[in-house]
């Protein structure tokens, strides 16, 4: 058995944020319905990058393992099947902009009238109330916003946004813990919630220690690069083939550090032997690293220092760790199998149980594959009135 059997979740978000939260929770054991629009669907069906089949791989990413039905929300019958499926749902999903699911009478309040057990998590840009309530954004102007985007990079270069959707995929998860937790209060209370989960409030949270320093000493971080703003030595270094390997050092492990990179005059100085001490002489301290280390192949010295115990790590390349055996042994890459795709890569739903199922990955539903099923099955319609709402272009 897996942990969420028995959940259901009403799933009307779309393109990541929303999506990937409530794959997560439909990997873990949820029965997800995603309702998107009849003819397009998600968006994101037609984003790079798309396969031979004309399938996307990023909405293969974020909707493994879903029902898909296709509803039109803006008519009477649409917003009349959703009240229906939510009167049977645990949890609803949605990532609307605000007041738009009160102006179609799909909102907490009137939802919550026949299910009063329902957790609803609405995850928006900027949350339901403040200034910025009314904004659109995607990922990376929420990173711009947040200050991440500001923290990223190069003391000499621009601002960077983070190699993945940083905002989108953290948020993803706030939403899944929004809603795990609404159930964990529901099963105290008896009743559900409405749970606010505004991308930007996340991705300020995520500041943590940068916003640390700013409480405690009044500075405002700026761009590192690879180097951590409070500790001497963590920072990528190149390597003699041209390769790259990132050193993170604290105290216990300056000594070994070194005497493997033979920098005797530095580890026999009793004043380096303590963090505050480096952080003071940084520049000469990553001068002698980078000379020391540019003199080394990458694989060699990668060994060695792991074997003197001083942490290290290769900067792998995306296929490079994909390839890697210790991901092949945690069989972190699986596949699933496509009606039109055919067999295709995934990346498993990180989590491996002692007393559950593991999670499996799921294959993504086709455009409105379950409509008349979940109409017939779950909530009683005949064939003539499923037909007659497919004819009008409401399903």
């Amino acid at each position: 058995m897996k942990p969420l059997k028995g959940i259901v979740i009403l799933d009307l978000s779309r393109v990541l944020a929303g999506p990937m939260a409530t794959q997560l929770l439909c990997e873990l054991g949820a029965e997800v319905i995603k309702v998107e629009r009849p003819g397009h669907g998600d968006e994101t069906r037609q984003w790079e990058p798309r396969l031979d089949s004309g399938d996307s791989g990023y909405f293969f990413a974020f909707n493994r393992g879903k029902k898909s039905i296709t509803l039109d929300l803006k008519s009477d019958e649409g917003q009349q099947i959703v009240r229906d499926l939510a009167k049977r749902a645990d949890v609803l999903v949605e990532n609307f902009l605000p007041g738009y699911m009160s102006r179609i009478g799909l909102d907490y309040e009137s939802l919550a009238k026949d299910n009063p057990g329902l957790v609803y998590v609405s995850n928006t840009g900027f949350g339901q109330s403040g200034p910025y309530k009314d904004r659109s954004g995607y990922d990376t102007i929420f990173q711009a916003l947040s200050g991440v985007m500001a923290l990223t990079g190069h003391p000499d270069g621009p601002p960077a946004k983070v190699g993945v959707p940083f905002a989108d995929l953290t948020s993803a998860l706030w939403v899944a813990i929004a809603a795990l937790t609404g159930l964990v209060g529901r099963q105290a209370s008896g009743r559900g919630c409405h749970i606010d989960v505004a991308m930007l409030d996340i991705q300020v949270s995520m500041l943590t220690i940068a916003a640390a320093r700013y409480f405690a000493l009044g500075e405002d971080p700026q761009r590192t690069g690879t180097e951590h703003p409070g500790r001497v030595p963590s920072a990528a270094f190149r390597c003699r083939d041209g390769d790259w390997i990132h050193i993170s050092g604290s105290d216990q492990h300056w000594p070994a550090l070194c005497a493997e990179l033979s920098l005797d005059v530095l580890g026999a100085d009793e004043g380096l032997r303590r963090n505050r001490e480096r952080l003071a002489r940084r520049d000469e301290i990553m001068k002698a690293l980078s000379n020391a280390i540019a003199g080394r192949e990458r694989g060699q010295l990668a060994d060695a220092l792991r074997a003197a115990g001083v942490p290290a790590g290769e900067v792998n390349s995306v296929a490079d760790i994909l390839n890697d055996p210790h991901i092949a042994a945690r069989e972190v890459v699986g596949s699933f199998e496509h009606p039109t795709a055919g067999r295709f890569p995934a990346l498993r739903t990180p989590l491996q149980f002692d007393g559950y199922d593991d999670p499996e990955i799921g294959t993504p539903p086709l455009l409105g594959a379950d409509t008349d099923a979940v109409l017939s099955q779950l909530l009683g319609y005949d064939e003539a009135t499923i037909r007659s709402l497919r004819d009008a272009g409401k399903i």
